[in-house]
C-alpha cells in the first residue's frame, strides 16, 4: 500500500484501513506466539503500513483544521 493511495481517501476510509490493518496484525501477532507463522516480515509490513496510514489520517486531520 502506498502513501499516494491512502491520501487520495477520506478520513472515515481510512479508520477502516487502519482497523483491518490491526486486525490483521494482531492476528499475525497469535500466529507467532503460536509458532504457525512461516513468514516473519508479513509482521514488519503490516507495521509500516498501519505507520502510513496513521501518518495520512494526522496529516489529513491538521490540514482540515487549518
Amino acid at each position: 500500500m502506498k502513501a499516494a493511495e491512502l491520501r487520495n481517501k477520506e478520513i472515515p476510509e481510512l479508520n477502516k484501513e487502519l482497523i483491518s490493518l490491526l486486525k490483521t496484525h494482531f492476528v499475525l501477532r497469535m500466529q507467532l506466539a503460536t509458532q504457525q507463522l512461516s513468514n516473519n516480515t508479513k509482521i514488519k509490513m503490516i507495521k509500516k503500513d498501519i505507520a502510513r496510514v496513521k501518518t495520512v489520517i494526522t496529516e489529513k486531520t491538521k490540514n482540515h483544521d487549518n
